[in-house]
């Protein structure tokens, strides 16, 4: 006769738990990314460095799994979206936190995405991670005209050609990133039916025009697909005389699976320049398809003396459903503004003390958008911090936008805080699952066996 096996007891089951739990505080950890190392300054809340779920946010959650997905299989893209005023314009910024994300998922490549040849216009500065070069300076316009001479899309600025060999010369300069691209998109209109085409540098050094493969006129683009990857590339505006062509933004991308950082500034511009001046905006926006839109909107907003928290907080409503409408799973990332002060006369500035309203209205639309805040005014140091930033030489003098180094240290910090929530979403998934594989049910395994 085969011998019966006792059904373990209650406490047999608890001591199992308690034993699996102890298993893994000493199992080895889920592979987390790397988080960079900061400076210390003693004016900064390095506690604060978080990114806060005032609600449990069920669209964060869901890009941070898409995240680990793409980072595992090496399929699929995630798109980022950050958007906002001269802080993203200037490029140091969402340039950093690009190149910190993709240091830390050294797997992940993908396109450079939506960008804009600022420098094709005079006065209008460029990031750093690619060189424009134009030999006529081209007429600009900007969302924070009023009202603006074209109509602008997702990019918020425009520059228009008139002469006979307009070229806008793009080379791809980061170094550090290989963004080599053979899907081009050149968005864009002309009343006249100027065609853009391509010069591109084939593999003995010639050049060669290059047609459109495709033309939408219902979106404005002019797709070109390359035979083979380019890091430069030259936009030619053939434009006879009375001819014109306005060129809203230029897309960059390639056949690899990823991580794709579009950035998108114009410097002044606030949330009602976005929603009321660019009529292509969303229609533009379903290209991108972002996953996650980080919104560095506000310091605009809230610069003057009558700052409305009521209308900032539903244009920042407007601005997520208009996202939304693209793609309903969208994460939000929500940026408090900086502390900034107000130029009152040539050599004094006083404090803007609209930094704290507009932390508060940010966390309103944080839970109500279904997303997540990184509050940078309480990470950089409160109210009147800026002058503390401005004298370790980390911000400007005008106490609103930051040097080099203060950029990239704010990047440095937005970073870090993105990574800790996808490495406390592994551990917890680790723990999760060792607890679901390690306390067996009672009725299964651990059943009273007759024969």
């Amino acid at each position: 006769m085969t011998k019966c096996h006792k059904p373990l007891n209650v406490l047999t089951v608890q001591a199992l738990a308690i034993l699996s739990l102890l298993l893994a505080a000493v199992l080895p950890a889920a592979a987390q990314v790397p988080l960079r190392d900061l400076p210390k300054y003693s004016f900064i809340d390095y506690k604060a460095n978080h990114i806060r779920f005032d609600t449990v946010s069920g669209s964060y959650q869901h890009l941070l799994r898409r995240l680990q997905r793409v980072d595992s299989t090496g399929v699929g893209n995630i798109n980022v979206l950050h958007i906002g005023g001269s802080h993203v314009q200037a490029g140091t910024l969402p340039n950093r936190v690009r190149r910190n994300l993709l240091a830390a998922f050294p797997s992940m490549r993908a396109g450079r995405g939506m960008i804009f040849p600022y420098s094709a216009a005079a006065k209008c500065n460029n990031p750093p991670d690619y060189k424009v070069s134009c030999r006529e300076k081209m007429e600009l316009t900007r969302n924070v005209h009023k009202p603006p001479a074209h109509p602008l899309g997702v990019c918020g600025i425009a520059v228009t050609a008139h002469d006979t060999v307009s070229t806008i010369g793009i080379t791809l300069c980061d170094s550090g990133v290989d963004y080599a691209t053979q899907h081009i998109i050149v968005f864009g209109y002309s009343g006249q039916g100027v065609v853009p085409n391509l010069s591109v540098c084939t593999p003995d050094g010639s050049q060669r025009k290059v047609q459109p493969s495709y033309i939408d006129p219902a979106t404005r683009r002019f797709i070109f697909n390359l035979s083979r990857p380019v890091d430069s590339f030259s936009v030619v505006l053939p434009c006879r005389n009375g001819e014109d062509f306005t060129l809203t933004g230029i897309y960059l991308g390639n056949r690899r699976s990823g991580l794709t950082y579009h950035s998108i500034g114009v410097n002044g511009a606030a949330l009602p320049d976005y929603l009321e001046r660019c009529p292509h905006f969303t229609q533009d926006l379903r290209l991108l398809r972002p996953d996650l839109v980080i919104c560095g909107i506000g310091i605009n907003d809230a610069s003057g003396p009558n700052f409305d928290t009521a209308q900032f907080h539903l244009n920042y409503m407007r601005l997520v459903d208009s996202i939304r409408s693209v793609n309903p799973d969208c994460a939000f990332i929500f940026i408090t503004n900086n502390d900034s002060y107000r130029r009152v006369s040539r050599r004094n500035y006083h404090v803007n003390h609209n930094g704290p309203l507009v932390r508060e209205a940010v966390n309103r639309i944080a839970r109500q958008a279904d997303g997540v805040v990184w509050d940078q005014f309480e990470v950089m140091g409160g109210l009147k911090s800026m002058e503390q930033w401005r004298k370790a030489k980390l911000a400007q003098y005008d106490r609103v936008h930051f040097t080099r180094a203060g950029y990239e240290l704010v990047a440095d910090l937005l970073s870090n805080a993105i990574l800790e929530s996808y490495n406390k979403y592994l551990e917890h998934q680790r723990l999760t699952k060792h607890k679901q594989n390690s306390i067996p049910a009672a009725d299964e395994r651990y059943r009273y066996i007759s024969y």
